[in-house]
C-alpha cells in the first residue's frame, strides 16, 4: 500500500516537473543555472517521498569554484534525486543520446542544456568531448559525469572510463569528486522508514599535475581517493533497521 502511495506522488510529482521545468527550459532555453533549479531545487527535494534522509557535504573551496569537472559514482535510477542535492549553478550533465528518447525526462535533458554523446561512434565521442571543452571555456560551464559509464548496481565502485578525465585536462579545469554511500539496495518503497544516504564533495583536484597521456594514471587516482572515501562513509552512514 505504501509503495503505491509513494509511486502515485511520484508520479504526479513528475507530471509537475515536467510541466514547470519545460516552461522554464522555454523561457530560457539551454541557460546555464536550468539544470541546477530542475535538478537540485526540484527533483532533489522528492528524497523524503522515498523515505531517505540525505546528508550532503560541499567545502566552501568548492562553493565559488568556477568551472570544473565533477564525477560521482553512478548507482541507480534513483541518483536523479539522489545526488542532484550536490548539483551547483553553473553544472550541466553528459549522458548518452539515448536518454533523450525517455518519456518526459529526455526532452527535459536536452532544453535544460546537458549534453549528449553517441557512445557507440568513437569518433563522434572524441569530437563531443572537443564541443565540451569548448563550451566550459566559452560558456564558463562545470560539467557532472559519471566516469563509471553505467549504474553499478551495488557492484561498488567500477572501472572507471578516461573521458571526465579527457575533458578536464584539455580544458584546463579541476576535478571534483563526488561520492555518495552505497544504496543500491537500501531504498525500500513499502518501508516507512530507508535510513540516510552521505553524500560528500571532495575538494578539488588539480588536472594539470598530469600530462594528456598520463590520462589513465589520472583516472585511477581520482577512483582510488573515491573508493577510500566510500568505504569511510559506507561505515558511518545510518542503514535502515
Amino acid at each position: 500500500m505504501l509503495k503505491m502511495l509513494r509511486l502515485g506522488l511520484l508520479g504526479i510529482l513528475m507530471v509537475v516537473w515536467f510541466v514547470f521545468g519545460l516552461l522554464i527550459c522555454l523561457l530560457r532555453p539551454r541557460h546555464r543555472t536550468n539544470v541546477y533549479w530542475l535538478s537540485n531545487r526540484m527533483m532533489h527535494r522528492a528524497c523524503p517521498l522515498l523515505g531517505i534522509k540525505v546528508r550532503i557535504s560541499i567545502p566552501q573551496e568548492c562553493r565559488d569554484l568556477g568551472p570544473a569537472v565533477y564525477v560521482a559514482n553512478h548507482q541507480t535510477n534513483w541518483d536523479i534525486m539522489v545526488l542532484t542535492g550536490a548539483v551547483q549553478p553553473g553544472v550541466v550533465a553528459v549522458g548518452k543520446k539515448s536518454l533523450v528518447w525517455l518519456p518526459l525526462f529526455g526532452l527535459l535533458f536536452y532544453l535544460s542544456g546537458n549534453i549528449l554523446i553517441d557512445r557507440s561512434n568513437r569518433s563522434r565521442a572524441i569530437d563531443t568531448i572537443r564541443q565540451v571543452v569548448d563550451k566550459i571555456r566559452d560558456s564558463r560551464l562545470s560539467i557532472w559525469m559519471f566516469p563509471e559509464g553505467t549504474r553499478s548496481r551495488g557492484r561498488g565502485l567500477l572501472p572507471f572510463k578516461t573521458g571526465a578525465f579527457h575533458t578536464a585536462m584539455q580544458a584546463g579545469v579541476p576535478i571534483v569528486p563526488i561520492v555518495a554511500t552505497s544504496y543500491a539496495t537500501q531504498i525500500d518503497l513499502n518501508r516507512w522508514d530507508n535510513g540516510e544516504i552521505l553524500i560528500e564533495m571532495l575538494p578539488p583536484i588539480d588536472s594539470a599535475q598530469w600530462q594528456r597521456e598520463q590520462v589513465r594514471e589520472c583516472s585511477e587516482f581520482v577512483r582510488t581517493v573515491m573508493q577510500n572515501k566510500l568505504i569511510e562513509l559506507d561505515a558511518k552512514v545510518r542503514r535502515p533497521e
